[in-house]
């Protein structure tokens, strides 16, 4: 659950953000997990919203300059690309850790029919 006097504070902190009258918008329910993840580890003081949003800055710079066409469908793909980053670089979880994750969850969403919940297994994480 996101708190909402959190979710207000950061789409004031970041313009960009896609939102509605009521808040942020997430097309999917992981946008919605990544931005609270963010979220609460800046409410725990592992950065401040200024470094948060030079290092998403930065990673929309950058995919922008590699042919990104910035139409906001992709806005929470930099924001988990920042976020990974900021947690590798604050030593939350070590870049194999976070490669290790994400091919779990590769594994995941191709065993799962498409419409179903998408859940973590322990042989997801096997091999990886």
């Amino acid at each position: 659950m996101i708190d909402p006097a959190a979710a207000r504070r950061a789409t004031q902190a970041l313009p960009g953000i896609p939102r509605d009258a009521e808040g942020p918008v997430f097309r999917e329910p992981w946008e919605a997990q990544a931005f609270a993840i963010t979220l609460a580890l800046h409410e725990q003081g592992l950065f401040t919203w200024n470094e948060w949003a030079a290092t998403l800055g930065a990673e929309i710079s950058r995919a922008q300059a590699m042919g990104d066409p910035d139409t906001g469908e992709t806005y929470y793909r930099h924001w988990l690309n920042a976020l990974e980053k900021l947690v590798a670089e604050k030593g939350l979880a070590t870049a194999g850790a976070l490669a290790r994750c994400r091919e779990a969850w590769r594994r995941a969403c191709e065993r799962t029919p498409h419409g179903q919940p998408i859940t973590l297994r322990p042989e997801d994480f096997a091999g990886a």
